[in-house]
């Protein structure tokens, strides 16, 4: 396996558009995409701050992933994503590595990405993301 770099750092919101506008009029940054999961029950929105991506991601359904980490743990930080050169080869070598996944195999997400996430109890509490193009 091989990291490449940050892909995004992912941040749960309860309201996206007052997210983008704090983003946007405070830090200066532009968002450049919207898009829903729907599959994952989330809104999300981007930002690049150089090659990295800040990832807004607010609930579209109090059940998802995103709205129960919200009710349990408040808005902030949610998960860290790396790029890396094969998603399913990464996913198999951490999982040998002793790794709990949440993923056993590559999934879609957005940007028309594939995801993987390796559980936060296997990570040093940790949410990670892998990311990849194929």
């Amino acid at each position: 396996m091989k990291i490449e770099r940050i892909e995004h750092i992912g941040i749960a919101v309860s309201n996206l558009d007052e997210a983008i506008r704090f983003y946007e009029q405070v830090l200066g940054l532009s968002c450049y995409a919207i898009e829903e999961v729907v599959d994952q029950k989330v809104k999300t929105a981007f930002f690049k701050v150089g090659e990295t991506k800040i990832e807004l991601l607010e609930s579209t359904d109090p059940e998802g992933s995103i709205g129960k980490f919200i009710e349990k743990r408040g808005e902030g930080i949610h998960h860290i994503a790396f790029a890396v050169d094969n998603i399913g080869e990464a996913l198999t070598e951490t999982e040998s590595k002793g790794v709990r996944l949440i993923d056993q195999a590559p999934r879609g997400g957005a940007e028309g990405l594939q995801i993987g996430f390796l559980h936060p109890k296997s990570t040093l509490g940790v949410l990670t993301e892998f990311c990849s193009t194929k």
